[in-house]
């Protein structure tokens, strides 16, 4: 209700609402958007309450549909995290919270699925097992473990999407050319155009958002080995202690997602641009060359959709490596 009712606010008012550069939503669009999350609002009431099959597959196939378009809706989270973390400024008010409106409403709808789903199959709604006894008594957790082999590498040759990326911002911060792209052009434009911390990195020759990434790796490293489960030595007072499943989860999940799908984008666009099936984009400074910028998208294809791939994959991994059962599952059900 929350949601529909800034939607047909905006859409009323005729605020402006960026969903990207130079793009806005239309009031049109807005209103869409309002009808769907109550009719998403109807069917989480209807989850809870004992359905005929029709009503049942009414339920799941709103769901289904709607979870999707929160989803899209969420992609420029990790734009709007850097710009915020480096104090760069927010691009747009609007924007950013038509972003956490449409995070808050894909997590909400993805629980309550997951929740309807364990109830058709008659599983505990809790912990997704099959148990007699209520979901009242403790949780039983399993031992820390590392991902599976093939989930490491799989991680790892995703991850090796970023090197083109950052390999190529790395030599325009330390004054080389790449892609048409002289080094000079580019430490100027990033000094210029920063503030706070990232103008500091700039500044040094350190582009922040390969700093960002890095981030992103180290989350995708906790997720894959025992130190993303029982906080290491150097935690200091939190040593030896259970790392809250919740904690590495959310931040992968909300990050992975969206990176995954704009990377995929871009990977699709890139191409198409080049065998101009697709316009080229014309070149900003410091581009010079359309091709340059063409590459650099094809870049960044490979190392937004690496990166957010690779922390999916370990998240799920993660996921299954450390889900809880109620302390009445039976053995035989508890994950491997």
């Amino acid at each position: 209700m929350l949601y529909a009712a800034v939607e047909v606010t905006w859409a009323v008012t005729g605020t402006t609402v960026p969903w990207k550069e130079h793009s806005a939503y239309a009031p049109g669009v807005q209103l869409f958007l309002a009808a769907l999350a109550l009719l998403a609002g109807v069917a989480c009431l209807g989850s809870t309450r004992t359905l005929a099959k029709l009503g049942q597959v009414a339920v799941a196939t709103t769901l289904i549909v709607a979870l999707p378009v929160f989803v899209v809706g969420m992609i420029g989270l990790p734009i709007h995290f850097v710009t915020i973390v480096t104090l760069s400024g927010i691009q747009s008010v609007t924007g950013l919270a038509q972003v956490l409106l449409n995070t808050a409403g894909a997590a909400l709808l993805l629980l309550v699925g997951l929740s309807y789903r364990r109830r058709l199959r008659g599983d505990c709604p809790r912990c997704g097992r099959q148990h007699a006894s209520a979901a009242a008594g403790p949780l039983a957790h399993p031992a820390a473990s590392r991902a599976p082999r093939r989930t490491r590498v799989a991680a790892y040759l995703l991850m090796c999407g970023l090197l083109p990326w950052a390999g190529t911002k790395t030599i325009w911060t330390l004054g080389g050319d790449a892609l048409g792209v002289a080094g000079d052009d580019w430490q100027k434009m990033s000094v210029a155009g920063a503030s706070g911390p990232s103008k500091a990195t700039a500044s040094a020759g350190i582009d922040v958002t390969v700093l960002a990434a890095m981030v992103g790796i180290f989350l995708l490293l906790g997720l894959l080995y025992v130190w993303g489960q029982v906080f290491p030595r150097w935690t200091l007072f939190l040593s030896g202690r259970r790392v809250p499943r919740l904690l590495p989860l959310i931040p992968a999940w909300l990050t992975g997602v969206p990176l995954a799908m704009y990377g995929a984008a871009l990977l699709v666009m890139a191409p198409l641009m080049a065998a101009g099936v697709l316009p080229e984009i014309k070149p900003d400074p410091p581009f010079t060359t359309s091709s340059g910028v063409t590459w650099f998208a094809e870049f960044g294809g490979l190392a937004f959709g690496g990166l957010g791939i690779g922390l999916i994959v370990a998240a799920r991994s993660y996921a299954a490596r450390t889900h809880a059962v109620c302390a009445d599952a039976t053995a035989a059900d508890r994950p491997k």
